[in-house]
């Protein structure tokens, strides 16, 4: 356990960051599931809506350091690939 006022302090703070990472990290996944679930059906107009939800909140956690910069922009130019191939 902490002993320093400071050492305390910094407890309290990782453990606020750890539940916002938390939530926007789920977050995240709740919408790529979203966006998987519709591509798998085959429809592209719900592929396409899922994706203008998902793109912000990938973005969003790679800008907030949940995830890494390239590993959000690899998941969007890969389900936007995704989306283009359902219509051929």
């Amino acid at each position: 356990m902490a002993n320093t006022k400071s050492a305390k302090k910094a407890a309290r703070k990782i453990e606020t960051r750890t539940a916002v990472n938390r939530s926007r990290r789920s977050r995240v996944r709740t919408y790529v599931k979203k966006l998987e679930e519709a591509l798998k059906t085959g429809d592209k107009a719900a592929a396409t809506e899922a994706f203008k939800h998902a793109e912000p909140e990938l973005m969003r956690a790679a800008q907030k350091g949940v995830m890494h910069k390239k590993t959000a922009a690899r998941k969007v130019s890969r389900m936007s690939k995704a989306i283009t191939a359902i219509s051929q």
